[in-house]
């Protein structure tokens, strides 16, 4: 039991690190998940719902205030029909970049459940959506700030955060690469790209959480399982908060190559690692 709570405390907090950096938190959990032997059809996606609810958690507590004063603009648009508002046109601009992903994810989710969750689609993407970075980074003026967007913006980066459908490419690289394809300033991407995540975060993970409270209350899970559960929802959320407040203060100064050198650094090494295997 001990040991099940330590996978799950590992697993929370490579959720945490990687959901919202720039290297997929579904391929690193696809990989760590093998490395630890956890049992796929006993917990698999329904774990992974707990975790993608962790890091939710942290996403809105981190942007709390913002998110107040979102939804105040949202209502204030409505009443007075008008995009007059900063923030009330920010938050219609979140739920029209939201479609996209929400559209291909509904239509994409068998895909996603099974033939996208293999080892060596996760590390070739790691490699090749790398290079999407390095153009991004030399593309773009990063002259914009979030006030800036229009609905072509949020509908390109909505598509962008559309790929993370497949494992390896990171929902919050593709759209970090879509915000500086479209000139925005670095670290107002990665604000975007966090507020916008929040709904499609939400969206798969409650949508995962109603099976999971099925198998409990079926009996099929038990309190054991509720404590691996548990773990692994608390250690997501409270790195994911850490791992938000250290990326928008790295991105003021820094460029992602960083993490495109990291990404295809692992991939390689899973490449290898399976090639290995093979010949072995």
């Amino acid at each position: 039991m001990v040991l099940d709570l330590i996978k799950a405390a590992v697993l929370g907090t490579v959720q945490g690190i990687s959901e919202f950096l720039p290297i997929s938190s579904t391929g690193h959990l696809i990989l760590a998940e093998e490395l630890l032997n956890v049992d796929q059809d006993e917990y698999g996606l329904p774990f992974d719902a707990s975790l993608h609810l962790g890091t939710l958690v942290s996403v809105l507590w981190y942007f709390r205030e913002r998110w107040l004063r979102l939804a105040a603009g949202a209502t204030r648009a409505v009443r007075e029909r008008s995009l007059a508002d900063g923030e009330g046109r920010l938050a219609w601009l979140i739920v029209l970049g939201t479609v996209p992903a929400a559209a291909i994810g509904l239509a994409g989710e068998d895909l996603a459940e099974d033939t996208f969750r293999s080892t060596v689609l996760v590390a070739s993407m790691l490699i090749a959506f790398s290079a999407v970075f390095i153009l991004a980074e030399a593309y773009s003026r990063r002259e914009r700030a979030v006030g800036d967007l229009s609905w072509r913006d949020a509908v390109a980066i909505g598509f962008a955060q559309a790929l993370a459908l497949v494992p390896g490419v990171s929902r919050s690289g593709a759209t970090i690469s879509a915000g500086l394809f479209r000139h925005v300033e670095r670290r107002q991407a990665a604000e975007f790209a966090f507020l916008l995540s929040a709904p499609i975060i939400a969206g798969a993970g409650l949508k995962q959480s109603v099976d999971v409270l099925r198998d409990f209350a079926d009996g099929r899970l038990g309190g054991g399982d509720a404590a691996f559960f548990a773990v692994g929802f608390a250690c997501a959320a409270a790195v994911g908060y850490a791992s938000i407040h250290f990326l928008l203060r790295y991105l003021a100064t820094n460029r992602l190559h960083a993490f495109a050198a990291y990404r295809v650094a692992l991939g390689v090494a899973v490449l290898a690692t399976l090639g290995w295997d093979r010949w072995v």
